[in-house]
Formats: C-alpha cells, structure tokens, sequence
C-alpha cells in the first residue's frame, strides 16, 4: 500500500503522457511497417532535421560523433518526444483539451515532415500517432486521476452534524480499499499500454525489415549467380548479348603479398567490408529492389540513356579497379578512409554514349534518396578510373556502401563524388546547380590532399624500450605516395619503408623501426611526400571547408615492463 501511495497525482499524469506517448509512436511505427513506402513520423521528422539543420551544427556532429550521428539524432529525438509527452501529461490532469491540441500539433509535425520528405500521402503514420495519442491521453490520465485520488480522513465533530468515529472510519476503510483497487487498475492498464506498445514497435520494424530482407535475397542470388561465372570455362562464355552477370574480360591480378605487411594494429590494405567507414545523410539505409532499378543518365545530353542493373553487369567495359576512398570530414590521423577492389562501369563510356554537350562542366548523382554530388566534367573524362561500381570486392554493392550502385571516383573526396544508391546522372553546370554540401558552406571542387596517419603504436600507448615498431598508412589518390618519413621530438627526420604499391590510386602502407626507443615520454610526427615530389603541408586545417591538413603528431611512453 505505501508504494502505491508514491502514485501522486502529478505523477501518474506525468506516467500518463509517457505511457501515451510511446504507444502512439510504436502505433505509427506499426502503420509504416504495414505499408511500403509509408514513414514513421520519427524518420521523417529526423530526415527532416538532417536537411533542415544549420551547416556548423550538421559539421560538428559528423566531425564529433562521426558515425554515431544517425544514432544520436534518433535518440535525441525520442527523448525530446517523451519529455513533451511527459509535460503534456501532466497538463492533461487540468486542461486536457490543450493537452491533446499538443498531441495533435506532434502529429501535425511528423505528417508535414513526410511531405516535406515524400509526400503527405505517406503520413499516415503521423495521423495514426496522433489518433492513438490523444485517445490513450484521455483514458490513462481519467484512470489515473481515480488511482491518485485519496479519500477524506475521518473527523471529529462536536455538534453532532458529522459522522461519528466509527462510522468514519468505516468509511475511510472503505475508501482505502477503493482507492487501491483504482490504483490496480491504472497500473495494470500502464502494463498493458507498455506492452502493446512494445509489441506494436516490434512489429512494425519487423514489417518494415521485409524489404530490406527481399533485397538482401536478391543480393545473394546476384552474388550467386556471379560466383558460378566466375567458377565457369571460358568456353562456357556466350555471345556478347549473353555475357555472364559480372563477367570482367581483363579481370585486375590478386594482390601481391607486398602491398600489405600485416602488422598488427596497421590498418589492412583492403578493409573489411564491415569496418569501411560510413558517412552519409541517410538516417535509414535504403533497401533498393534490383529489379525495379535503373540508372538515368540525363540533362545537358544528345540522347538520355537508361540502363537496369544486370544491363550494367553484361556490359563488356566492365572493370576492376583498386580505389581507396576518403572522407572530407576526416581529422588528420582519423579513419574515415578506406580501401576495396571496385567493379564497374567505366563512367566516361556512359556519358561518351550519351554525348556530354558543350557547356556542361558538372556531373551529378543523385541518390534514390535525392541526395546529390558533383564534380567536374573534366574529373570523369580525363583517364581517371571512374566508376559506376556495382560490385565491392567481388561482391554486390552492401545495403550501407550503395547497392545496387555508387560512383567511386579516385582523387577526389566522397562529399562531391561518392554517390551511393544511386538513381541519376546528370551533366549540369556549376553556375546552375549547386550539390548537397555546397548547398550547406563546401568547397564546390575538393580534390584529396596528401595525408599520412601513424596506426602502431597507438596515441598514449606504453611501449617497451629497444626497438618499436612504427607503421601507419599514406595517400594521395591519383598521385601516388613516393616518401614517408618519421620524426622523434624535435630530431631528424627519417625515411620509412614503403610497401609495394597497388597503383597511384590506393593508400600504401609504411613501417619504421625506432631502433633506440628510450625511457620517457616521446612524441611521434609523421609526413608524406607524394609522387610529384610534393610535400604533406604541416599547416594545420580544419576538415572544413575542402579536407583537413596538417601533420599527424601523437605522444607514447616508452617504460620498461611495458
């Protein structure tokens, strides 16, 4: 009985709102889910936000939170949804009309997101959280205004006009137990309300999952019927117009043994599929259907061209390259960079099909989601392997790097060039289209500058005096790494061993052995010099607004027993 008494008034309606709250939005999840092409309010609502948010605020959540931003938008929304929840709650016990106008206006909220996203048609969700909302509003704050109220204590009267001791506290009693049993009912119907709503979320994010599970089948019966072309005779090969899915006439030779020294902590030569870095505006990842998918190319062109998924993997241009790609918001030392074997589409030989017009010097991509980068005509005909990549290391694009398509163009940074999941290519001019990050403060032209990264040993780690391994990785896409060198303190500088180079496009790894590693605290500088005979510039900058510079330095104690 005294932990039921701890309901206070003010609490349960606070409870309330809560409890309304996360049922109407697991309501909404449960409507997008029903039905494809529907968004919740909470995605629309965050996509919306990603669009809408000031550059600085949008820069410093990627430079800080890097690819734990998505994550923290949505839970930063959520929780500002509840603690509107809750406040409304607690204003519901006394003005419950204004109340539910609050809950309205919320919903009002996710559905004019939507359009802004789509179209108001896939708002639904929104109108069913706030349908939801204001009807469990109403029910829970009634049967918790019932838990919370307490009945009179008895009193004594001398005038005889009251009840007398006994038959107050009879009716005390009474009152007690009814009191308890209100409560019990609000409890049990906040249980109910609580699990509904969990099942609700549940089972919408799993309906949701159902495209994302025929896409991710669909993958693995392309990566399927690859692997057998790839398996099969040369004589099994047809004609040209029946040329096996991803069938690559002039495939790249595996990777000499050299381009990697594999020491532990340095960063591989080909990363990991799931340790490739992530950054892009998509709060939900789309799961695009590889049948229903083409690529149009259009705008300043003789002929538009339109061409579906195993169109591209028939064609016989298809390529290999080996490319590593790096993100302008990447800290110098950070690891937003990242290195794979691409499959693809020359992309000259598509706009030479098109027949790009004088005039144009921008191409677009723009994504299934409508975000858009470009870069100069000039970069996409000038011998450069870029591509229209299909398939990632002798597989189908993953759902997070672009499938069923992506452009992967060396030498310059992914904010202008790396267009995943991409629908469209556009030939346009700078003067008449300005692309998503130079819509928010970017450089409109952002060539990849020289950077160089210490991996081992890592910042603030205790090493063991005598000889240490240092070793770390190198770029310059399209140049080429010649030289890396390595500082202790203040000394001199001295020169690493290279590894094999793959081709000017890709990192290369480095290694040096501090042979008289003493006692103390040491800081570690690192520079490259690209093939050009150019420098790494010690001049530091930030990423913003064209990709960070400078010079990595980090600190290590060397301590015996380390």
């Amino acid at each position: 009985m005294g932990d039921m008494r701890l309901l206070t008034p003010r609490r349960s309606a606070v409870l309330s709102g809560l409890l309304a709250t996360v049922a109407a939005l697991a309501a909404g999840e449960l409507a997008a889910g029903i039905v494809p092409g529907w968004t919740s309010p909470v995605e629309a609502v965050g996509l919306s936000v990603i669009d809408l948010v000031p550059g600085p605020v949008e820069r410093w959540a990627i430079e800080n939170l890097g690819s734990n931003d998505k994550p923290a938008l949505i839970g930063g929304t959520l929780a500002l949804v509840l603690i509107l929840g809750g406040v409304l709650g607690a204003l519901a016990r006394t003005r419950f009309r204004i109340a539910a106008a609050g809950v309205v206006a919320l919903g009002l909220v996710g559905i004019a997101a939507t359009a802004f996203q789509t179209s108001i048609t896939d708002g639904v969700p929104s109108v069913v959280t706030a349908v939801v909302g204001v009807a469990l509003l109403g029910l829970l704050v009634r049967k918790a205004a019932a838990a919370s109220t307490d009945p009179a204590p008895a009193t004594d009267d001398p005038t005889g006009d009251q009840p007398s001791a006994s038959t107050g506290t009879e009716n005390r009693s009474n009152g007690m137990r009814a009191g308890a049993a209100d409560r019990r009912v609000f409890l049990g119907l906040a249980g109910s309300v609580a699990l509904a709503s969990a099942a609700a979320a549940i089972g919408g994010r799993t309906l949701a999952g159902r495209q994302g599970q025929a896409v991710e089948a669909a993958r693995a019966s392309i990566a399927s019927e690859i692997a057998g072309a790839t398996s099969a005779s040369p004589d099994a090969v047809g004609s040209a117009t029946e040329r096996a899915l991803g069938q690559v006439d002039s495939p790249l030779p595996p990777l000499p043994d050299g381009v990697d020294f594999g020491i532990d902590g340095l960063a591989p030569f080909v990363t990991p599929e799931d340790e490739f870095y992530r950054v892009d505006a998509a709060l939900v990842v789309p799961r695009v259907d590889p049948d229903g998918w083409s690529l149009r190319i259009h705008g300043m062109v003789d002929q538009e061209l339109e061409f579906g998924y195993e169109e591209l993997l028939r064609r016989p241009d298809l390529m290999e390259a080996d490319i590593t790609l790096t993100c302008v918001s990447n800290e110098v030392g950070g690891d937003l960079v990242s290195s794979a074997r691409w499959t693809g589409v020359p992309l000259a030989n598509l706009l030479e099909e098109a027949g790009v017009q004088a005039g144009a010097d921008q191409v677009v991509g723009r994504s299934v989601d409508d975000w858009t980068g470009g870069f100069p005509v000039d970069v996409a005909t000038d011998g450069r392997n870029a591509i229209v990549a299909l398939l990632m290391n002798g597989q189908p694009l993953p759902a997070e790097r672009g499938f069923p398509a992506r452009l992967v163009v060396p030498g310059i940074y992914g904010y202008v060039s790396a267009t995943k999941w991409l629908t469209e290519i556009e030939l346009t001019t700078f003067a008449d289209f300005d692309m998503y990050w130079v819509q928010r403060g970017w450089d409109e032209r952002a060539p990849i500058k020289t950077q160089s990264r210490i991996d081992v040993p890592a910042p603030l780690e205790r090493v063991a005096p005598g000889e240490v391994v240092v070793a770390g990785v190198a770029w310059d896409q399209t140049v080429g790494i010649q030289k890396v060198e390595i500082r202790v303190d203040d000394g001199e500088w001295n020169e690493a061993e290279l590894a094999l180079e793959a081709n000017a496009d890709t990192w290369r790894q480095w290694r040096w052995a501090w042979s008289d590693a003493t006692p103390g605290s040491h800081r570690l500088t690192v520079r490259a010099t690209n093939a050009n005979g150019e420098v790494q510039t010690e001049e530091r900058q930030p990423p913003f607004p064209n990709g960070a510079s400078g010079w990595m330095t980090l600190l290590v104690t060397v301590a015996e027993g380390a």
